[in-house]
């Protein structure tokens, strides 16, 4: 079994000055420090299209168990997990990965972070079955990605994916920002594009649009957005300017269901990146790329100092 152990002192960066938010729409928990336990599956697949043929290539990483603590609304987050490696099938192959994300949700700003190298793959039909392996396959991506919520007074990513505050009335905002990506596929054999074994890409762009959260009553919530774009690219960034540069389309969703009450919170997350590192308009050898995180997740919320005797507030 595979042990991960991350500990993170993550600033905010837009926390140097304060946003104001409407307190008839959203209402922050009095408690500024919470322990979360969570399930969580981090992944990267590719799929990959010749002539009109798609292959997706999937690793074999199971979920993980973890512990979390957060201050002050997750300024300060310390983080432990644990893989669960008795739930991998044998059939699909070992997959060794190094998996690290931050998603990262501002008042203002969102920011998603992903340092991800996997090597070991697997196809398998419809069914889950003809299963073939692929253990030479290796695939590296680095990105940054970061959006900007116009209506943060009144919308809050917090309250979905962080829950250390509620969305009392249903709100949603347009966003605005971009990405930037490197990108390394390599195999021995079983990975060709353009008659190579391997495929390098570096790629940045712009990106737009829009985000939900449904108040469905006073505990329960469900989010939802998704941001399209587009990204400039090249094999190398020094070619920029050199050789034809391409284009590539993009797609962020993300989705979010929760229950809140005063000292704890129950929540499913799920964030998925799509990218692509070849793109051609007649689908003759594209590949693309999807990564992100599945996530539920328990949370327990305790007054700033639970030694001191404080009764907790009711409900």
């Amino acid at each position: 079994m595979k042990l991960h152990f991350t500990l993170l002192f993550f600033f905010i960066l837009p926390c140097f000055c304060i946003a104001q938010i409407d307190t008839t729409y959203i209402k922050p928990f009095d408690n500024k420090l919470s322990v979360s336990s969570y399930l969580s599956m981090k992944f990267i697949s590719m799929e990959q299209e010749v002539n009109g043929h798609l292959k997706s290539f999937m690793p074999n990483s199971p979920m993980s168990l973890g512990l979390g603590v957060s201050i002050n609304n997750t300024i300060i987050n310390l983080s432990y997990g644990y893989s669960l490696g008795f739930l991998k099938d044998d059939e699909k192959g070992k997959t060794k990965a190094l998996d690290f994300q931050i998603h990262n949700y501002g008042r203002k700003f969102i920011i998603d972070l992903f340092v991800q190298k996997y090597r070991g793959f697997y196809t398998a039909d419809n069914n889950d079955k003809n299963i073939e392996l692929y253990p030479d396959l290796n695939i590296q991506q680095y990105g940054a990605f970061g959006q900007y919520v116009f209506n943060n007074k009144k919308f809050s990513y917090k309250a979905a994916f962080n829950q250390n505050e509620r969305q009392l009335k249903s709100a949603g905002s347009f966003l605005l920002g971009g990405g930037i990506y490197f990108t390394k596929i390599g195999s021995d054999s079983s990975f060709v594009h353009k008659s190579r074994n391997s495929l390098r890409n570096f790629q940045f762009g712009v990106s737009g649009g829009y985000a939900y959260t449904w108040a469905i009553s006073k505990r329960w919530f469900a989010s939802g957005s998704a941001t399209v774009g587009a990204n400039f690219g090249s094999e190398r960034i020094t070619n920029f300017g050199k050789q034809k540069i391409e284009i590539y389309p993009t797609f962020f969703p993300r989705t979010a269901i929760g229950y809140n009450k005063e000292k704890w919170s129950l929540g499913l997350s799920y964030v998925n990146n799509l990218i692509f590192s070849s793109f051609s308009d007649t689908n003759n050898n594209n590949i693309s790329l999807s990564s992100g995180n599945f996530q539920i997740a328990y949370i327990w919320r305790f007054d700033s100092t639970p030694f001191w005797g404080k009764k907790p507030k009711l409900d």
